[in-house]
């Protein structure tokens, strides 16, 4: 691990998302300094499934030595953020360091990303970054050790990453755009610069991502938590760098990187946007037992995009809930034939379920294998799967009670 230096004791750093996560980590990094942290995020109380709250993080961060300000702040309100700022000012009498670690993320494809996951994802990576930059900054330009840290990606602009999941890509390259342009028009005045991590972190959005298994592929968030620390330190000066965790801390003289593992040993899972592309990511992470989210479609399901079974599986998307995923259990493939052939699936087997084209993630527990025409009647309630079957119009591999539990929600739809 990097050793704390004591070079942040009694500057003041306001963390986006710091009730978790890597923006926690490296809260608690500064606070090992003596560093006062603003904790801002949105989550005041405990969440179900989800660790953290803001003031859980800035105990940690007092039990260390730091000072802490929580701060309840949706960085997508205006308001909110200047309160934060306004308050953190008043508390500590300026600000030093803006670290903006809050992110959102849907790895969809165009027509599977409805807008509300578009503007969420815009809303908090891009203009929620920009906003509460554009709100610190008259303060940072009073600190003699001014820096802004983005935690986002080099500007690859190869399409592979861009091709499966445009909205997303484009909000997170909203945040590296940040960079390069703050970075010139601030120049010696506050660093401005990007932290990427080479590995997949052991985060709540990792595990999501990649399900049971994905964690021993991951490095601990104490490595983008010292890496940050590292780059911090440095002076003002030091400005416009898109930087990797990995890289910095070799820099910083640091040679085994084995210590940062989930499982030491263990082949490890590189991060988006670097050189692995998303088939290549989706590959490894099968070959070690995780499950990926984000697995790329196939080409013939790609072709099949759009059209009438694009907007039944719309529909679907919209009456999928962690209850229906409950009473169900079970992973669908659909194999369709027909005017718009293509392949598509269905989980109601993990979190609140998804649906939408290409392989599952997984191995099926039921393949249904019909032409396209038929399985947008069966959808729209007009053609039961036992009749379907039964009539010839439908093959069925696998748990025959699994497909027939899927005409409950076809009448749940047929209403809609």
């Amino acid at each position: 691990m990097l050793p704390n230096g004591g070079k942040l004791a009694g500057r003041t750093l306001f963390i986006t998302g710091a009730s978790r996560g890597i923006g926690k980590a490296i809260a608690l990094k500064a606070a090992r300094d003596g560093a006062n942290v603003v904790i801002a995020a949105k989550t005041a109380q405990a969440h179900p499934k989800l660790p953290g709250t803001i003031y859980s993080a800035a105990q940690e961060v007092e039990n260390l030595g730091g000072k802490a300000l929580p701060c309840v702040v949706d960085i997508r309100d205006e308001r909110q953020v200047e309160d934060a700022v306004r308050k953190a000012v008043d508390k500590f009498g300026g600000i030093d360091i803006l670290v903006n670690n809050a992110s959102a993320i849907s790895l969809t494809g165009t027509l599977s990303t409805p807008m509300k996951k578009v503007d969420l994802m815009l809303g908090i990576n891009l203009r929620g970054t920009y906003m509460t930059s554009k709100m610190v900054i008259p303060h940072l330009l009073k600190s003699s050790s001014a820096h802004i840290l983005n935690l986002s990606p080099p500007l690859n602009l190869n399409p592979v990453w861009f091709k499966n999941h445009t909205a997303y890509t484009m909000a997170k390259y909203g945040m590296s755009m940040c960079v390069l342009g703050m970075a010139e028009e601030f120049r010696g005045q506050i660093a401005v610069n990007a932290l990427w991590p080479r590995t997949a972190i052991q985060t709540a959005a990792m595990d999501m991502l990649g399900g049971e298994g994905v964690a021993k592929q991951c490095r601990t968030a104490d490595i983008m938590a010292d890496a940050a620390y590292a780059v911090l330190t440095r002076p003002k000066t030091f400005t416009g760098h898109f930087l990797v965790d990995e890289d910095v801390l070799r820099e910083e003289g640091v040679r085994d990187m084995d210590q940062y593992a989930v499982q030491p040993g263990h082949p490890l899972l590189p991060d988006f946007f670097l050189d692995e592309t998303p088939e290549a990511l989706a590959q490894q992470m099968e070959q070690h037992g995780a499950t990926p989210a984000f697995k790329p479609p196939s080409a013939s399901a790609t072709s099949s995009s759009g059209g009438p079974i694009e907007s039944t599986f719309e529909v679907i998307r919209g009456v999928l809930n962690e209850d229906l995923v409950k009473s169900t259990k079970a992973l669908y493939r659909f194999d369709l034939s027909g005017e718009h052939a293509g392949v598509w699936f269905l989980d109601l087997k993990s979190g609140a379920g998804s649906a939408g084209p290409g392989q599952p993630h997984a191995e099926p527990d039921v393949v249904m294998t019909m032409d396209s025409a038929d399985f947008s009647k069966m959808f729209a309630g007009k053609l039961k799967p036992t009749m379907a079957f039964m009539s010839g119009k439908l093959r069925i591999a696998g748990d025959m009670t699994l497909a027939i539990k899927l005409e409950k929600m076809m009448g749940r739809m047929s209403k809609l």
